[in-house]
Parts: structure tokens; C-alpha cells; sequence
């Protein structure tokens, strides 16, 4: 068998998600005796001072009888990082042109006496 046929049948179904510098590739495969895996590959994108690039790739190879613990331990882990540290993405301080809004919290009578009137599309 020709390896793009290979390939071919190797791939079965893809999912990609773009995260900066960072790509994340989510493949199910077959094996050989056609049981399916998934792959997880993250390939992160690194800039030489030449202007040139290349990429760096790490890749996790997933099999059936792990997805359930793996499953598990992944939303615990993520569970425990946003209760912890919530969802604001604090790298995002470090970068040189990040600007925090700050908004601040009003009370029932400040709301209304401001300049906005509540309109209910039901009334147009």
C-alpha cells in the first residue's frame, strides 16, 4: 500500500484549534487491526531574528481503554484551575500593549439616574 493511502486510511476524523503561536491538532486514527486512537498534537510556531520560522511539535497518543480516566483527570484539572484562578488569562498582563478595563460595580440608584433608558424592543 502506497503511504498516501496510508494516510489516508490512517485519518479518520480531524479537529483543529488555533490558540496564538500555538496550534492544537486533534486526530482519531486507525490502527492496524482497525481500532480507533486519538492523537493530540500541539505544534507551536518559533521565530528566528532572520525573520524565518519553524515549528516545534508534541504529540500524545490517546488509546480507548485510557479515555475515560484521561477524561476525568482532565476536567479536574481544569475545574481546579478556573476555581482557583478563574478564567481571566493572566499571562496577558505581560504583553506590551495589554490595557486592563476596570469596571466598576454601581449600586440600583446610580444605574437608573444615568443617561441610559431601558427600552423593551416590545414597545417599538
Amino acid at each position: 500500500m502506497r503511504e498516501n493511502e496510508m494516510l489516508e486510511k490512517e485519518e479518520i476524523f480531524s479537529k483543529v484549534l488555533r490558540a496564538g503561536r500555538r496550534t492544537y491538532f486533534f486526530d482519531v486514527r486507525a490502527t492496524k487491526a482497525d481500532d480507533y486512537y486519538i492523537t493530540i498534537t500541539e505544534s507551536k510556531k518559533f521565530t528566528e531574528d532572520d525573520g524565518s520560522f519553524h515549528f516545534k511539535k508534541h504529540k500524545i497518543y490517546l488509546y480507548k481503554e485510557d479515555f475515560a480516566a484521561f477524561k476525568d483527570i482532565l476536567n479536574e484539572m481544569t475545574s481546579y484551575v478556573l476555581n482557583h484562578k478563574g478564567e481571566e488569562v493572566i499571562s496577558e498582563r505581560h504583553q506590551k500593549d495589554f490595557k486592563k478595563e476596570y469596571f466598576s460595580e454601581k449600586s440600583e440608584d446610580e444605574k437608573s439616574s444615568g443617561s441610559f433608558t431601558d427600552i423593551d424592543f416590545d414597545d417599538i
